[in-house]
């Protein structure tokens, strides 16, 4: 069984998880340092959010430099003390891999700017003015304004996805496919375990650089990025044989995964698994559950569909949050986001838990002089900053949280005296500790992990599936709602033992009546055993 399949990942972002040098920013020594928290926690695998050398225009996934840590994490020794510590306690290494553009600072673009004569002019995508003068078509940035940006030296312009600061690389030139391909292969080579690919559906490009159809939801106060519709600048047809060719490397590596960032509806999402003659990437990032209403019923559909639409021999995969969307406690409340935590961590396939998320973080509100994020600076009042996903993890209740003796560069949450990784872990009833016990019965009990996924129901605000592998079949039930909801056992099931509540002191409402119904307190999930 190749090692992903069973495996929870825990995404670190950088800046935000461990400050060694006090300067306010977190680096690898300070992941390093709490490499036997995430193997007690119970995780597999780290992803570590982009650690390259950049002007940090976006924080990272602007990059100068492919083969290379910034200064501000550390460096190349410090990544592979890094790699070799978590290996020694079976923790698995990915990294963020980030095709789509670089840094204008790179030393690629900094030479295809420099003529249009130069060697690695073609490196990046450069267009002439439209008939009459302006940008070449009508695309957007998904951070606002043109995703053109004219250069007069030249008297071209070149494209750029995100800010123009990040030039969009042109992967229909073969030499930038080698040299990213070279990329792979470096850091495979240090023994990384895999890479999450970032904006992976925008890295080609349509060949005729035709206007992108408008879009006719946008209204005014939506993000500018959405007043077209990006079937142009997106996802085209020559993206999976790219994606094919990373595969190849990825298993010629061993035992590699590679995770895709697409956000793209269920049926154009299923692509990027590829087919047996042009493989995609393992797990093409499932995000429905982000933007999912809290709704048992309509959950319920969400989940047998994405089952019903994987492919042939496809492995699912969940998320509830990441570094640019809402933390889940403060979509659902932190009664609910023990449930969601207990949803994540029992549904069949591979979750990521993103880092706090273990703690019930909530978004933490930033002053607008504290502001970082270059998408809120540019259309301010959208709901789009990510800085209040960003802010640095919660240790204990001195001072800087234990995340920093210097000035964290984004601030911490309010309650982070109470609220931290020490208060937690010696309260059983915490959310800290759920995560721990749903993170330990997913190894204890293989259905969980591996077993097929039956029975998915919402009714009456109860979310229901079962798990089996052989002999063993669990039961899930996750009440949706803050007030009791009583459900019926199937028939085809026995007398369940309770593995595992949300509500402390980790025990259900109580059976009721002839004992084939089972009482939820308000807000519980449970694990059940058929015995």
């Amino acid at each position: 069984m190749t090692w992903w399949r069973q495996a929870v990942f825990y995404q670190i972002y950088p800046r935000s998880f461990q400050d060694s040098d006090g300067d306010g920013i977190g680096d690898l020594r300070g992941i390093a340092g709490r490499l036997d928290y995430l193997a007690g926690l119970g995780v597999d695998a780290i992803w570590i959010s982009p650690l390259y050398p950049s002007p940090m225009a976006d924080f990272g996934y602007d990059v100068a430099d492919y083969r290379d840590v910034d200064p501000r994490f550390g460096t190349l020794a410090d990544f592979d003390a890094l790699l070799a510590a978590a290996h020694g306690r079976g923790l698995r290494v990915l990294l963020d891999f980030v095709p789509n553009h670089s840094s204008d600072q790179h030393p690629w673009f900094v030479a295809s700017r420099s003529s249009r004569q130069h060697a690695k002019r073609d490196w990046y995508i450069w267009r002439d003015p439209a008939p009459g003068g302006g940008p070449p078509n009508n695309w957007i940035s998904d951070f606002g304004g043109s995703a053109w940006e004219y250069d007069a030296a030249s008297g071209q312009y070149y494209s750029h996805a995100f800010l123009k600061e990040q030039p969009d690389l042109n992967w229909r030139n073969p030499e930038v496919v080698a040299a990213m391909h070279d990329v792979l292969r470096f850091w495979f080579d240090r023994g990384v375990d895999g890479f999450r690919i970032d904006v992976l559906w925008h890295m080609v490009k349509a060949a005729d650089f035709a206007d992108n159809p408008p879009n006719p939801a946008w209204r005014p106060g939506m993000a500018d990025m959405l007043r077209v519709l990006q079937t142009r600048s997106t996802d085209q047809p020559e993206i999976h044989a790219v994606a094919a060719d990373l595969r190849r490397i990825a298993d010629t590596a061993g035992e590699r995964v590679l995770i895709g960032e697409i956000y793209l509806p269920l049926d154009r999402l299923m692509t990027y698994y590829g087919t047996a003659d042009m493989p995609g990437v393992h797990l093409p990032f499932n995000f429905s559950l982000i933007d999912a209403p809290w709704d048992a019923a309509g959950l319920a559909r969400l989940i047998a569909d994405y089952e019903a639409a994987l492919p042939p021999g496809g492995w699912p995969n969940w998320v509830l949050g990441n570094h640019d969307r809402p933390r889940i406690a403060t979509r659902v409340g932190p009664a609910q986001a023990r449930v969601a935590a207990m949803l994540l961590l029992t549904l069949r396939g591979t979750p990521t838990l993103y880092y706090g998320d273990e703690l019930g973080l909530t978004d933490v509100a930033i002053p607008p002089e504290r502001v970082q994020d270059p998408r809120e600076l540019r259309e301010p009042g959208l709901g789009l900053n990510r800085d209040p996903v960003r802010t640095p993890m919660a240790w204990d209740g001195g001072p800087g949280a234990g995340f920093t003796t210097g000035d964290p560069w984004l601030p911490l949450h309010d309650d982070a005296a109470t609220r931290n990784v020490a208060a937690q872990a010696a309260d059983a009833g915490s959310m800290l500790s759920l995560v721990r016990d749903l993170l330990a019965l997913r190894r204890a009990h293989p259905a969980l992990s591996l077993g097929a996924l039956e029975g998915v129901s919402g009714e009456d605000d109860v979310l229901r599936y079962e798990r089996s592998d052989g002999g063993e079949r669990l039961i899930v039930a996750l009440n949706l709602s803050a007030g009791e909801r009583r459900f019926a056992l199937p028939d085809h099931v026995g007398m369940p033992r309770l593995l595992l509540s949300t509500v402390p002191p980790w025990r259900t409402g109580g059976e009721d009546g002839d004992g084939r119904t089972i009482l939820l307190a308000p807000d519980e999930g449970v694990v059940l055993l058929d015995e």
